[in-house]
This record gives structure tokens, sequence and C-alpha cells, in this order.
């Protein structure tokens, strides 16, 4: 695959003002995460975490389906000196890495499901800050039945989202979660026609705000995860930082004239 064909495998594009869309663009793979997607994927990522003008992203799949989870079928190629559990790990690791990078991102995410996640998809959506899902969606974790253990974090992000004994129900059964079923778990927090239209408003409404108490709730809401005295202690820090920005001034202003504000982002 060229240089030019893996940049293909992700798609950037700017669907609103400060918005940005990732599209994973291997539907006859069904977005499966290859080594070629992975590597443009992260160069995305890095790109976008440095542009000051980016303040929300959504993410959503090409085709009908939205992440069908890691591509394995290397595997079956690689030779037996590279399928030991210590060389394993050191291929799984920065895999991990790279596709929940989303949570370390300095603006809000948005995963835009639009058919079929199954497995590292799963996860991919977990990493995402918000879900929102389509009719043809569908959650699925099969790693048992394909005969591996669970990956990419979804030991702690799937409770996190869902509760512990919903988790154990998806990782030990494998079964299909749908739309309606994963709205009321939780999983997404609306089911929507033209997904992605509405992720996009969304990602719309998010951009319009400070960028600075945006991305600061973000970091916030992690450190709020360790409980009520950790995150008093962060919201100390956080809360005067944005009182000395311009934004709170024209957010006061714009509050008193009864306008929309326009924030900077200083």
């Amino acid at each position: 695959m060229t240089q030019s064909d893996q940049s293909q495998t992700v798609l950037l594009s700017e669907p609103a003002p400060h918005v940005r869309l990732l599209t994973l663009n291997l539907p006859r793979l069904r977005n499966a995460m290859t080594e070629e997607m992975t590597s443009a994927w992260s160069e995305a990522l890095s790109d976008m975490e440095s542009d000051r003008d980016v303040r929300a992203l959504v993410v959503t799949g090409g085709g009908t389906s939205f992440c069908s989870g890691a591509d394995l079928s290397w595997l079956d190629e690689a030779p037996a000196t590279a399928r030991t559990p210590d060389r394993l790990q050191g291929k799984m690791r920065p895999f991990y890495r790279a596709w929940l990078a989303p949570r370390e991102l300095p603006f809000p995410v948005i995963a835009a499901v639009n058919g079929p996640a199954v497995g590292a998809g799963v996860c991919l959506a977990l990493a995402c800050d918000l879900r929102y899902a389509n009719n043809s969606a569908v959650f699925k974790t099969p790693f048992n039945y394909l005969g591996t253990h669970g990956g990419m974090g979804i030991t702690a992000l799937l409770p996190e989202v869902i509760g512990a004994a919903r988790a154990r129900e998806m990782l030990y059964s494998g079964r299909d979660v749908g739309a309606d079923e994963a709205l009321g778990w939780g999983l997404v927090t609306g089911v929507h026609d033209d997904v992605l239209s509405y992720s996009i408003d969304v990602a719309r409404t998010i951009a319009s705000a400070a960028p600075i108490p945006t991305k600061l709730t973000k970091m916030g809401l992690e450190q709020g995860r360790a409980g009520l005295a950790a995150a008093v202690t962060w919201e100390s820090l956080a809360q005067p930082v944005t009182m000395a920005t311009a934004d709170l001034h024209e957010g006061i202003a714009a509050s008193q004239e009864r306008r929309r504000p326009v924030f900077t982002g200083d």
C-alpha cells in the first residue's frame, strides 16, 4: 500500500467551523483497524492535537459499519518468532495507545456509530466522550469466542460506562447489543436515523463554547474519577485559570447584551 493509499484509509474533513470529522475508510473490511489505518489515524490525531482551531471531533465509519475491530489477519502470515507473548505485547501496546488517544485529546470527541461496532471497535467508541448511534448500530464484544482475551482497555472502559453486571454479560456472552438496548444501558446517549448529521450538530454546539473551559472540563472529568476531593482540588485550580481569560469577559458581556458570544480561546 502506497503512502497515498494509506492516507485514504482515514478521511479528514471540516463539516463546521472548529469541527473535524474523521471517517474510517475501509468499508470492504468493515473498517477493520489495519496497520495502515492505525498509522493514518495516529497521524491525523497528532496533527489535530496541536491545531488550536479544532474544538470538537466526530469519528464515524465509511459504508455501513462503524468498526469491526482489530485486523488480526497478519497473525496467520507472521513467523512463529513474531508470535511469542513478549513480541505480541510489544505490538499490541502501541496499537492500544493509538486507538485510545481520543481520551487524551484536548477537546471532546463524539462517536457517530453508524453500524456494527465489534471488539476493539467498541473500545474506540468507549474512548470517545460522547456516543450516538443509528438504528442499525450493534455493539458486540466476542473476544472469548474468537479464542482471545479482550484488549484495548475493554475491562475498564465497558464497566465504567454500563456498569459491572452488564459488562460481564457482554463480555461473557459475546451477544449483540442493539441500538435501543445500548441506549437503555447508557452505552450511547441517543439514537438517530441520521446519526452523522446529529453528531455534527452536537459538535458544532460544543465548538461554540469557550475552548479553554471545555478543555479543562474534559480533564476535570478524568480527575473526578478519583473522587470528590480530587475533583474539588482540580476545580480550585482550573476555575481561576478560566477567570483570567479574555473569553470570560466576552461570555459575561454577551450574556448582558443578550447576544451569542464569540470565543477566541484567549
